[in-house]
This record gives C-alpha cells, structure tokens and sequence, in this order.
C-alpha cells in the first residue's frame, strides 16, 4: 500500500500528544477531523476522549498515524499487531531502526511520510 491510498482509509487514531495545542498530534488529529474521518487520539497519560491504549477505541482502527516518541511507538506498534492493526504512518521524528525492523518483520505496512501535508492534498 502506497500513501496514497492509505491517507484514504476512514477510521484512523493518532498516538502522541493529542490534548497539547502546540504539538503536531494535536494538529494531525484535528485535521482528520476536518476532512471528515473516524479519528480518536491515544496517549499513555489519556484525558478527556484520549484514550490509553489501543484496545479501547470503540471502532475498527484501519491505520494509526504514529506522532510519539519512538519508545513509546513500539510498545503501541505491537498492541496493534495483536489487534490485528497493520497499517501506520511515521511522522517525522517518531521512527527508529527498531520500529522498521518490528513493522517488517510482522507485515505491517508502514509508510514514513507528514499526515499533514497528505491531508492537505485531499
């Protein structure tokens, strides 16, 4: 799957900090909002309609947009491939060799690319 067609994929969640106006998973959320997708945010610290972990979204998840740091990235990466979760999209700043390696070796398509500049182009 190339980014193209996973920015079309309805039911997203993005995991960083959601609730922190000055944080780019802030923007990245409310622009999903925008364009008319099924968004929830998830951070470890959770808040009002954030959830902690992925497991209790209420909705089928077809790709999490990945905007944390990549320490706490894996351990949400391999929540979602228990749940069966396998397409992401790394923010810049947010990968790791190890992230790579996990995403590969249990074939999950992740695409390194900016939410906000394909959300833009839709």
């Amino acid at each position: 799957m190339n980014i193209e067609n996973l920015i079309k994929l309805k039911n997203w969640v993005v995991i960083g900090d959601v609730s922190n106006e000055a944080k780019y998973a802030n923007k990245i959320l409310n622009k999903f909002k925008l364009k008319g997708y099924k968004v929830s945010g998830v951070h470890p610290k959770g808040g009002e309609n954030i959830y902690t972990n992925l497991k209790d979204v209420p909705y089928t998840i077809d790709a999490i947009d990945l905007c944390i740091n990549a320490k706490l990235g894996i351990e949400y990466l391999k929540e979602a491939n228990e749940l069966g979760i396998k397409n992401v999209l790394i923010q810049p700043g947010a990968e790791s060799n190890e992230i790579l390696t996990y995403c590969k070796e249990n074939s999950i398509n992740a695409i390194e690319n900016c939410a906000l500049i394909q959300l833009n182009n839709i």
